[in-house]
């Protein structure tokens, strides 16, 4: 990790453009901005690992999702032969 120290109105780059400024200095907080393509997702640390979190979730498979998708393909084939039947 690298350590810096700032003063207000002073800033740093990431790489060749990302620009991250010290706005405002107010007792024990700081305000920061940040200049980024708009390509680069720019994300609070909280509201990261809220988002890293619902997506392990999300990717999560459970025992019985296999059988719910094979119980929700078999309806999905059987409506398929019925349609091409009563079309054909």
């Amino acid at each position: 990790m690298l350590i810096l120290t700032r003063k207000l109105g002073e800033g740093l780059f990431i790489g060749d453009d990302i620009r991250v400024t010290v706005i405002e200095i107010r007792g024990r907080q700081i305000r920061l901005g940040i200049e980024a393509p708009s390509h680069i997702v720019v994300l609070r640390e909280e509201v990261y690992r809220r988002v890293q979190e619902e997506n392990l979730k999300a990717a999560a498979v459970e025992g019985n999702d296999f059988e719910r998708i094979l119980r929700l393909w078999g309806k999905q084939s059987r409506h398929d032969s019925e349609s091409s039947e009563n079309s054909g």
